[in-house]
């Protein structure tokens, strides 16, 4: 039964909006900040608004690319890859990386941001960011339709090797999710959010 003054749609007529609702509702979604190189040793640097992770032993993330993007064509090349965590100071930045450009560009100059060399893969990691994830690939997957037909949709799993965290945001031991102000991908064409210290609430789980 539907909610008595709900919009309904089916989605393959439309969603009868200014603008899609999906991505606002399933929202907010971290980012997925992703540094790749290419197989010619070429630096790429790119945020996807689909991403999460999806396994604790061994720790695995991933994002989900519309289009065969060079991070994924990069990944696909080299096996690897890192995530960076981007922050409310990082946003401008980062948003600089989004940019349409060709694949002979240097992103991290666009974003005036510092690659330094990772530990255990080999593309670099933005020294700015606190925290970084190195990767290796473990799936790439290319999405179907419930009927089954291929999209130009990719998604990229990988397991994380190694983790950097700056030791500011490590209170005690326990990692502070909101103290570097993480931004996160809202709705619409331009919506973000940042997790602040007010935002948090505490419920322990049923025994």
């Amino acid at each position: 039964m539907a909610l008595p003054d709900a919009h309904f749609y089916r989605t393959a007529d439309g969603t009868g909006l200014p603008h899609d609702p999906f991505n606002a509702i399933i929202g907010p979604r971290p980012i997925g900040w992703i540094s790749t190189l290419s197989a010619d040793g070429v630096r790429n640097l790119a945020p996807y608004s689909f991403f999460n992770g999806f396994n604790y032993r061994p720790p695995v993330i991933g994002f989900s690319s519309i289009g065969w993007k060079d991070s994924v064509a990069n990944t696909d090349a080299t096996g690897e890859f890192v995530w960076n965590l981007a922050t409310r100071h990082l946003a401008a930045a980062m948003n600089e990386t989004a940019a349409m450009v060709d694949t002979d560009v240097d992103e991290y100059d666009l974003g005036s941001l510092t690659p330094v060399d990772s530990v255990a893969v080999a593309p670099p990691r933005v020294l700015e960011s606190p925290v970084n994830f190195e990767c290796r690939l473990s799936q790439l997957i290319q999405l179907r339709d419930a009927a089954g037909a291929e999209i130009d949709t990719w998604l990229v799993l990988g397991e994380v090797v190694a983790v950097h965290i700056d030791r500011h945001w490590l209170v005690d031991g326990v990692y502070d999710t909101a103290g570097p102000r993480p931004i996160l991908r809202a709705g619409g064409p331009a919506g973000y959010f940042e997790i602040a210290p007010d935002a948090g609430f505490e419920m322990s789980r049923p025994d």
